[in-house]
């Protein structure tokens, strides 16, 4: 591009010539049809992967699913289950210290309080049947509905076993599935991060009445005989 001296029309620098640099080349059509053609390829790119991802995702899931629920073993309340729970829930939200130890038979007891989400309630989802203290999860059984597609609302079902790790948050405890085994198969790790990607106690901190009580959760652990959860700090 020329640069093309211009005379100055006074001041200070008047009897100097300033430099303004003038366009030389012509805009050519063809550089838009370029333009177009890459932002057209780019956007079917996106197009095709999310296709492919979703359709490979599918195929995942239907390979490890099956198309009827498992049926899980019954759950009974505990007896003096509610009090304790009701105490422990008076102290928590009066500030006060508690602590809770729940049993297997406790826990199994708890999801038939778990409200339903919209896709189906806890109790016909998860049976807890055992605790593993030295990995901190929780073990249980499962049989959780899956839609065939993800645009449509015909299910498939998971059947099988889901380990189930607990961590704090803002608003106290939560659960997430730190890994899933279907017997005779072999579940994708992306799957189960997909799968940790909400919380499993939302249902529960979404209630009015036990959002608080969670929120006063400090601590819990993952005991060989039971889960504990505490409203004192750990102490460091």
């Amino acid at each position: 591009m020329p640069e093309v001296p211009q005379e100055s029309t006074g001041g200070s620098d008047a009897g100097k010539s300033k430099i303004q640099k003038l366009p030389t080349g012509e805009f050519h059509s063809g550089y838009g049809c370029i333009i177009m053609s890459a932002v057209i390829g780019i956007f079917g790119f996106i197009v095709w992967w999310s296709y492919y991802t979703l359709t490979t995702m599918d195929a995942a899931i239907a390979a490890i699913t099956q198309a009827a629920p498992a049926k899980l073993p019954d759950v009974t309340v505990v007896p003096g289950l509610e009090q304790r729970l009701a105490d422990f829930g008076a102290a928590a939200t009066a500030g006060k210290p508690a602590t809770l130890k729940l049993s297997v038979a406790d826990l199994n007891s708890l999801l038939l309080l778990a409200p339903d989400g919209g896709a189906g309630s806890y109790k016909d989802m998860l049976r807890v049947k055992a605790l593993d203290a030295e990995k901190r999860v929780i073990i249980a059984d499962i049989s959780m509905p899956l839609n065939k597609k993800f645009w449509e609302d015909s299910k498939r079902y998971l059947v099988g076993e889901m380990d189930v790790s607990l961590e704090m948050t803002e608003v106290g405890p939560d659960a997430k599935p730190s890994a899933v085994r279907v017997p005779g198969k072999t579940v994708p790790e992306e799957m189960v991060k997909g799968m940790a990607m909400y919380g499993y106690l939302r249902p529960y901190q979404n209630d009015p009445n036990l959002e608080p009580v969670l929120k006063a959760i400090k601590k819990v652990a993952v005991e060989a005989d039971g889960v504990v959860v505490t409203t004192e700090e750990e102490k460091k």
